[in-house]
This record gives C-alpha cells, structure tokens and sequence, in this order.
C-alpha cells in the first residue's frame, strides 16, 4: 500500500506541475486527458495521504 501511496504523491506532483505549465507539452498532454486533476491536484494527494494512513492502519509489526 506504501508503493500506492508513493505513486499517488509523484503523480499528484506531476499534475501540480502541468497545471502551472512547467512540464511543456507532456503537461499540455496529461492536462487533457486528466483536465479534472490538473484543475485540482490535491484530490489525487488526498488520495496518497489516504492509502498512506491505510497502509499504516493495516500494517502488522
């Protein structure tokens, strides 16, 4: 759950930066196919933050 987790904080970085154009045409690309993510990134955070805590949650030691 920690891999997700990790995958959803560098994808909602990825879509952070597409959103204030910094990543040139791959951002123009990934903000028309996920214009919804880009318009607000931190749905996809709260995702990471969400899956993090799940995976803590679940964890057994």
């Amino acid at each position: 759950m920690y891999y997700v987790a990790a995958a959803l904080l560098v994808l909602s970085g990825l879509f952070y930066s597409a959103s204030h154009h910094e990543l040139g045409q791959f951002g123009a690309n990934m903000c028309s196919y996920g214009s919804a993510f880009c318009e607000n990134p931190l749905i996809v955070f709260s995702g990471a933050a969400l899956a993090a805590a799940w995976g803590m949650f679940v964890s057994v030691k």
